[in-house]
């Protein structure tokens, strides 16, 4: 098929661009697009609990470098939780992700509807004139926007409107903490404790004191790098897992491997990373530093964002985040492969390979406490886009707290009907409850399986991420304070009723009956479609409630669709991903030096059915906004 070139992804109509509104900056004074006049203005729309958004981040970090003095990127924050509307939330989120742009805090999501955006993460380009000439939903789009900028600046430069300079950012003081953003921890068999040193891109082992520094592994540094812990390098890990001394021989470390205690999700690298305890040095066990999309046709051992590690059945289970799986590790073969989930991102029991899950981040097994020999029968987990306890036993997933991926809250009670928000961390205790680290309401939970009962056990913990036993106390892992806690264990937890809620975002009206459905994708310059392999896109789509969607549901190759609506009210599911490739050279057959692309992402549409209302609904992947 023909490529398509950047002029390609203009709008068809001179479209001014609306101005910023939001409740105030961070990294910038005020700006306005009339300040912004002569530079290319990529506005990123965001929350930060979506790891798709965290994944954009990344993936615009080399525009900030390549264009230094032509383009600038805002970030607009766009909440989906509750927390996520706090001001002193979002301030260290941007610190904690290392964000070197202005971003507008948006919590009423002004800007996001002037914009008429639908989905996170969602990119606009206004040019050096001031009028909106692309827009790309979800991810995997950061690489061929290079194309575009540089037609813009060739264009403008040419016209007189481009103007070079240094842009608004204005970085903020260095933190002094000890730790930043911490995320996991474990102890270590001497009684020391290793925690990921989030933001400072380390390991930590600190004494019993819980801020006693003993030694950091990594430079502190951002990179992917192994060696000694002067030399290694890391990028925002996560999760860590003790191997087991006697893991039975199919977890052994094979004889001549390089040695290892500790698998740590390094998550920005979407890398696992093995630390031998005894001098600190560490080695990447799997990945690639490129991280892994839906559908990627060339996989070539890549992961996305593992944010936890657990050992569970002679291997170690990896929180998948990036892609809403769980996946194994065997140490005896050194290889990881995909265990449960589907990459639908959601809230689906049943078998581990019809399961969905949305962005799981925090893992524990049990039984806790049980003696050395005891073999864990259940992982449990938690999923933090659904807000939800999940259990993994016997081959099948179940839920135990969460509604779906736009309901959360704070609600004690029974566990059918008690709700969560966001949580990240899980620890089983030693009988049988499960805590959870109930990270956007600063609360720590307990869930009772023999009551079916969900209660409180402490609160104004801030952005808890992670927990583990210690005699009758538990040590919290307090992200957002920047520190590790100890929280006695209770005989009886509080219980709490802060309500039930769910995102808001504006309502969709659509018509009852027939639908039309169009995705709109059109491929970066210098790129096409790719369909060597079969249909170069996939479009599932869904709803809640089911009965919401007559006819339509389910997978399909064409990005128009029609849909049969019914009842009054719900949630459209739409998930797509579209593959392309770079244009060979000239001459060349297609298979020759392309490099392919997956662009992919995930709506959910709140819709009301009305009288008279649209009979289409047009989604824009990547391509023109007029």
């Amino acid at each position: 098929m023909a490529s398509t070139t950047g002029q390609q992804l203009r709008t068809r109509g001179r479209v001014r661009a609306p101005e910023l509104a939001g409740r105030g900056w961070l990294n910038s004074a005020p700006l306005t697009l009339a300040e912004l006049r002569g530079k290319i203005v990529i506005l990123d729309f965001w929350t930060f609990c979506c790891v798709n958004c965290l994944h954009m981040i990344e993936e615009l970090r080399p525009l900030e470098q390549q264009f230094p003095d032509t383009v600038v990127i805002v970030g607009v924050h766009s909440p989906k939780f509750e927390h996520e509307a706090e001001p002193q939330a979002l301030a260290a989120a941007v610190e904690r992700y290392g964000v070197h742009h202005p971003v507008l805090d948006d919590p009423t999501l002004s800007t996001w509807q002037a914009y008429a955006v639908r989905a996170w993460p969602t990119l606009v380009v206004i040019d050096p004139e001031g009028y909106i000439v692309a827009q790309a939903s979800g991810e995997g789009h950061g690489p061929g926007l290079a194309g575009l900028l540089n037609e813009l600046i060739t264009e403008h430069a040419a016209k007189g409107t481009l103007h070079r300079g240094d842009g608004p950012y204005t970085p903020p003081p260095p933190p002094t903490s000890a730790l930043r953003f911490p995320g996991k921890v474990i102890a270590l068999p001497g009684g020391s404790y290793l925690v990921s040193d989030t933001a400072h891109h380390s390991l930590v082992e600190l004494a019993g004191d819980l801020t006693t520094v003993l030694r950091r592994i990594g430079t502190g540094s951002r990179g992917l790098a192994d060696g000694g812990p002067e030399e290694a390098m890391f990028a925002e890990p996560q999760g860590l897992c003790l191997v087991p001394d006697e893991a039975g021989a199919e977890g052994r470390i094979p004889a001549g491997a390089p040695s290892y205690d500790v698998v740590v999700a390094d998550t920005v690298n979407h890398a696992l990373r093995g630390v031998r305890l005894s001098d600190g040095h560490v080695t990447t066990l799997a990945g690639t530093g490129s991280p892994l999309l839906p559908g990627d046709p060339q996989p070539d051992g890549k992961l996305s964002s593992p944010w936890d590690v657990t050992w569970f059945e002679a291997g170690v289970v990896v929180a998948m985040a990036g892609i809403h799986q769980l996946w194994r590790y065997g140490p005896a073969t050194g290889q990881v492969s995909c265990w449960a989930g589907t990459t639908g991102e959601g809230l689906i029991d049943g078998e581990l390979s019809q399961a969905w899950f949305a962005q799981p981040s925090g893992l524990a097994t049990e039984p806790a406490g049980a003696g050395p020999a005891a073999e864990p029968t259940t992982l449990w987990l938690v999923d933090a886009e659904t807000s939800a306890l999940r259990a993994v036993c016997n081959g099948t997933v179940r839920t135990l707290i969460g509604q779906g991926l736009f309901d959360f809250g704070h609600r004690d009670g029974p566990a059918g009907q008690a709700l969560l928000q966001h949580p990240l961390g899980v620890t089983a205790l030693p009988d049988g409850s499960i805590a959870v680290c109930d990270t956007y309401n600063s609360a720590l939970r307990r869930f009772d399986p023999q009551t079916g009962t969900v209660g409180t056990l402490a609160t104004e913990l801030r952005e808890p991420s992670d927990a583990i036993l210690d005699g009758d106390t538990l040590i919290v892992v307090e992200s957002a304070a920047h520190r590790l806690t100890r929280v006695p264990l209770p005989r009886a937890a509080l219980h709490l009723d802060g309500g039930a809620r769910r995102t808001q975002r504006p309502t969709t009206d659509l018509a009852a009956g027939p639908v039309t459905l169009h995705v709109t994708f059109q491929p970066p310059a210098g790129q096409h479609l790719d369909d060597r392999y079969g249909p170069s896109a996939h479009l599932v789509v869904s709803a809640s409630p089911p009965t919401l969607l007559i006819s339509g549901a389910g997978p399909g190759t064409e990005l128009t669709r029609t849909l049969v609506l019914a009842g009054e009210e719900g949630v459209l599911h739409v998930s797509v991903r579209a593959a392309s490739c770079d244009d060979p050279p000239s001459g060349a057959p297609d298979s020759v030096g392309a490099a392919c692309h997956v662009h992919l992402q995930d709506w959910g549409i709140p819709v009301r059915l009305r009288d008279g209302a649209a009979t289409e609904l047009t989604l824009v992947l990547r391509g023109t906004t007029g």
